[in-house]
């Protein structure tokens, strides 16, 4: 899943100025996604189309691996 959300990620922004941590607890995987503020607004997108289409994409290979997933967007820290 990670390395699925990380590609996205890269090809969406053209950056790699995010970080992913992952946590895997039984059938739910939850990503977190530490972004610079600069492409913050490219992974959310308008109204939150981008990453909520990420995040269904996401689904879709969790429930292939009969799993769940949960993505959360968060702005990184300095």
């Amino acid at each position: 899943m990670k390395e699925l959300l990380e590609y996205l990620i890269s090809e969406i922004t053209g950056s790699n100025k995010f970080t992913i941590s992952e946590e895997i607890n039984d059938d739910l995987t939850q990503l977190t996604v530490e972004a610079d503020p600069e492409i913050l607004g490219l992974i959310i997108g308008k109204k939150g189309k981008t990453v909520r289409n990420i995040r269904n994409l996401l689904k879709v290979r969790a429930t292939l691996e009969k799993k769940g997933v949960n993505v959360f967007v968060t702005e990184k820290e300095s």
